[in-house]
């Protein structure tokens, strides 16, 4: 998958990724507001480890955000099984030199137009820790709705806290939302 954007591109996970990934995951800050499954610190063979099995996906679903070359960050439409398989998780990171320039909510729009046009999920859906509000932000500017506040549903960092439910429907989608996007 390749999708071209204004500052950036969605693209497969590709071989001579791990280093890139390895720097810029090795981020406190990026591992507070992700699931236990990422580690920190966030060392070369865990890049080598993660690479490996996105690239053993039977339908590729986790992608990265390459920025200038890069891959800064990763981004995946994770489908749910049994009743739920219209239904899609979505989750991100991008290396924090590269917050606060709009990066994320493209990548974002991008990626549930992809879900829905591409892979017919009919909702996707995001979890967001309680302290991440510019995690919240970017799911609200790209078209999501928060749906429910989870009391005290994650333990992380030592803390239990909320955890809020976003979703966006296949019938909700602002298609002219994602500027500058191309396949």
């Amino acid at each position: 998958m390749y999708l071209q954007l204004e500052q950036f591109l969605i693209r497969t996970f590709q071989e001579g990724d791990e280093k890139s990934v390895a720097f810029y995951a090795n981020n406190r800050n990026i591992w507070r507001n992700l699931r236990d499954v990422f580690p920190f610190p966030y060392t070369i063979d865990h890049a080598i480890t993660f690479l490996s099995q996105v690239r053993a996906e039977r339908w590729p679903n986790t992608f990265a955000i390459d920025v200038d070359g890069e891959a800064a960050g990763a981004i995946s439409l994770l489908p749910k099984q049994d009743v739920f398989h219209r239904t899609a998780e979505l989750g991100y990171w991008l290396a924090e030199p590269f917050w606060n320039r709009g990066i994320m909510t493209q990548a974002v729009q991008a990626i549930t137009e992809w879900g829905f046009r591409a892979q017919d999920f009919y909702r996707i859906e995001a979890h967001v820790f309680e302290w991440n509000t510019a995690s919240m932000r970017v799911l609200e500017k790209a078209g999501y709705t928060q749906e429910s506040r989870l009391k005290k549903s994650v333990t992380k960092d030592g803390q239990t806290i909320d955890s809020y439910l976003y979703a966006i429907l296949s019938d909700e989608l602002n298609t002219e939302m994602v500027p500058g996007a191309s396949e």
